[in-house]
């Protein structure tokens, strides 16, 4: 069961890889918007781990929309973070 687990949260990985800061899908004539930054923030985790062996990734897109992203990019942020108490089972909890 517990392999399952794993292929699952690489496969995730993977997948959420795909759409890190700095890779070029965002530019000054189409900068990040709100919901950028709502997925930048989800993904923060694995965008800090990427910038260690990628000098192109960052954490935090810089050509964005200003607050709108900034809004979506800490919403998500404190929200992913905190979520995580969802994966926690029962017996965690005695």
């Amino acid at each position: 069961m517990h392999w399952k687990r794993l292929v699952l949260v690489v496969l995730l990985v993977v997948v959420l890889a795909g759409c890190l800061p700095g890779d070029g899908a965002s530019s000054p004539d189409a900068p990040a918007g709100f919901f950028s930054g709502v997925w930048h923030g989800w993904i923060a985790p694995i965008s800090l781990i990427v910038s260690f062996f990628n000098e192109d990734v960052g954490i935090y897109e810089v050509d964005n929309v200003r607050g709108w992203y900034d809004v979506g990019f800490y919403v998500a942020v404190i929200g992913g973070f905190g979520s995580l108490r969802l994966f926690r089972s029962k017996k965690d909890d005695d």
